[in-house]
């Protein structure tokens, strides 16, 4: 399976934007997807993963401030990021994720380009 994202820009802090990830390709199985950002000089770190039935899970730092959003039937996964700030500039990937452990399932696709977030006033 391939994965694009979409969506990403330059927005100021207190500002929203909207994610959209499109998948493409045959995944083999309901998997949980996740969004992950990758920062300048940081490790990729997951933010937000969904199951197929709609259950998510969200990293601290975004919990009350993003929401994932899985469209079954259109093979598309939204994040809909608001209240962003400075620290939430990173390069944005979406992928299928374990669901225990967060970590990205490789073995199902490879990863997009990433869509980039610039937080900055």
């Amino acid at each position: 399976a391939q994965f694009v994202e979409s969506g990403g820009g330059l927005v100021q802090p207190g500002g929203s934007l909207r994610l959209s990830c499109q998948i493409s390709g045959d995944i083999d199985g309901p998997y949980p997807m996740g969004w992950y950002r990758q920062a300048p000089g940081k490790e990729r770190e997951l933010v937000a993963n969904t199951m197929t039935f709609g259950r998510s899970r969200y990293a601290d730092s975004v919990k009350g401030r993003f929401t994932i959003i899985r469209y079954n039937g259109k093979n598309t996964v939204d994040l809909q990021m608001s209240s962003l700030k400075e620290e939430d500039t990173a390069v944005y990937y979406c992928f299928p994720t374990d669901w225990t452990s967060g970590q990205p399932l490789s073995h199902l696709g490879s990863w997009g380009q990433g869509t980039e977030v610039v937080v900055s006033s």
